[in-house]
């Protein structure tokens, strides 16, 4: 069995030759580092989360959750690492693999980004207020 790094470079390896203009490797990026925050830095992990509830609850596509880091990225800061929970999601780089490539996989990709974010909305409050703050994306209630 693939270890989960190789399998999410197998996974990018994908999502880099889509081709698709929404850019689902980003999502992918987002997905995984948040799932494994513990392997990454503070900013990482504040992206990814910052990338998945712009995708999740704000529909931005993987090419607009790209511009907002890049956005965000354009003032130095330093940031704090955020408190996750341990299960950060039942859907794993290792499932979404799994799924036969085509519009079935990228659906997985989707499922995938949804556990992540529902696993880790402890942290929806401060991901909200810095996409607010520094992206003027409004927090909108949550869809259930």
């Amino acid at each position: 069995m693939l270890s989960d790094t190789d399998a999410y470079h197998e996974l990018c390896a994908y999502t880099l030759a889509h081709g698709s203009p929404i850019f689902i490797h980003q999502l992918v990026v987002d997905a995984f580092t948040a799932q494994h925050a513990e392997s990454f830095k503070p900013i990482g992990v504040v992206f990814s989360l910052l990338g998945l509830y712009l995708h999740v609850e704000h529909g931005f596509t993987g090419k607009q959750v790209q511009r907002a880091h890049m956005q965000l990225a354009r003032v130095r800061r330093t940031w704090q690492p955020i408190a996750l929970p341990a299960e950060r999601g039942a859907i794993t780089v290792h499932e979404v693999l799994a799924t036969p490539p085509g519009p079935a996989r990228d659906a997985g990709i989707e499922r995938w980004c949804a556990s992540v974010w529902q696993a880790c909305l402890c942290s929806r409050p401060f991901v909200a207020a810095v996409a607010e703050r520094e992206l003027g994306v409004a927090s909108a209630p949550m869809a259930r």
